[in-house]
């Protein structure tokens, strides 16, 4: 008993001189005191030559042998795990730094912000809407009744718990909720989100953006609509570019016509966006229909007022030169990046 009691103090010295630097010397330290051909096991061996009274006290000494032995261990371990992550953390102020990546606003949103700009120097401010509309904002109000044909114009996404709520097919809806204000005169632009259940392409989407304007006043004539658009697209596209008023028809405005300009991506050659005329519409317009007026508590007979409304999306692949509409939607960081200059 004494040998052995003599043999564990020693192993307690040597254990009390050593010295861990890293992780690699503490699993050595673990394979020669607790492997299963360590030390440790060893000396437990021992007790079978220990005489049967004295093996109650040896073997509180071998547990308490090996319990200091695994104690050193936690602690040589713990000490080289933060040596680790502290060597991880350290800052190395010699190394070159990391690339700080750029963000960029998405070319729907550049293209908004511009047509918005030209039109508040004209003195048209902006109104928003709900996104989910009900069928009388939405189609009641602008001369669009229950089985009108011309409904049919625009495939809608109905709510399916309640058919009388859509989701917005344009944003006119937004100028009815101005002009149900009665506040006048009304001169406002109502950007945002629209939906129509189209089929996607490479010029069509079945979401997509819209910018409409409305102005109202006394006296407001064609001719005042012309000239607005006039000076919106030369300040857009420069001027150079060319344009034409196509007759048109759409419920809520009387008369109506479509404004094309020439195609940019292809110089009036022909091309996929232009469908090979040279010509790209971007807008229809019109005066508001005397009945949209009625249906807002409006006097037709007083007041009048034009109307126009363009898709972002089509302004935005003139201007860059984007022949893919679905470019917009897909969330491509290489598309994107294009644009942080453009900010």
């Amino acid at each position: 008993m004494e040998q052995l009691l003599n043999q564990i103090a020693a192993y307690k010295s040597e254990i009390e001189a050593t010295h861990i630097s890293d992780a690699k010397q503490a699993e050595e330290f673990r394979i020669k005191w607790l492997g299963t051909k360590g030390i440790v096991k060893a000396v437990m061996g021992e007790m079978k030559n220990v005489a049967p009274e004295k093996k109650k006290e040896a073997g509180q000494v071998l547990n308490e042998f090996k319990l200091f032995v695994e104690g050193k261990f936690e602690t040589f371990k713990s000490a080289t795990e933060q040596q680790q992550n502290g060597n991880a953390n350290r800052i190395d102020l010699s190394l070159p730094g990391d690339e700080v990546i750029t963000g960029s606003r998405h070319p729907v949103t550049l293209m908004r912000n511009r047509i918005v700009s030209i039109f508040q120097r004209l003195g048209f401010a902006v109104a928003e809407g709900p996104e989910i509309e009900d069928d009388w904002h939405n189609f009641g109000a602008l001369n669009l009744p229950e089985h009108h044909p011309a409904r049919d114009m625009q495939d809608t996404f109905y709510v399916q718990q309640n058919p009388d709520w859509v989701l917005r097919t344009h944003t006119s809806s937004v100028q009815i909720r101005e002009m149900e204000k009665g506040k006048l005169p009304i001169r406002m632009l109502m950007p945002g989100r629209v939906y129509r259940n189209e089929t996607v392409s490479a010029r069509s989407h079945c979401f997509f953006h819209q910018v409409e304007g409305l102005y109202i006043d006394e006296n407001v004539s064609f001719a005042d609509l012309k000239q607005t658009l006039y000076f919106f697209v030369k300040e857009m596209y420069g001027k150079d570019v060319k344009v034409r008023f196509r007759p048109s028809y759409f419920p809520f405005t009387e008369p109506s016509a479509e404004m094309d300009v020439s195609c940019f991506i292809c110089g009036g050659s022909g091309c996929n966006i232009c469908k090979k005329t040279g010509w790209v519409e971007i807008l229809g317009c019109g005066m508001v229909h005397p009945n949209v007026l009625s249906n807002c508590k409006i006097d037709p007979n007083k007041y009048t007022g034009f109307a126009f409304g363009m898709g972002i999306e089509r302004p935005a692949m003139l201007k860059y030169g984007i022949k893919d509409i679905r470019l917009f939607s897909e969330n491509d960081v290489r598309f994107l990046k294009q644009f942080s200059s453009s900010i």
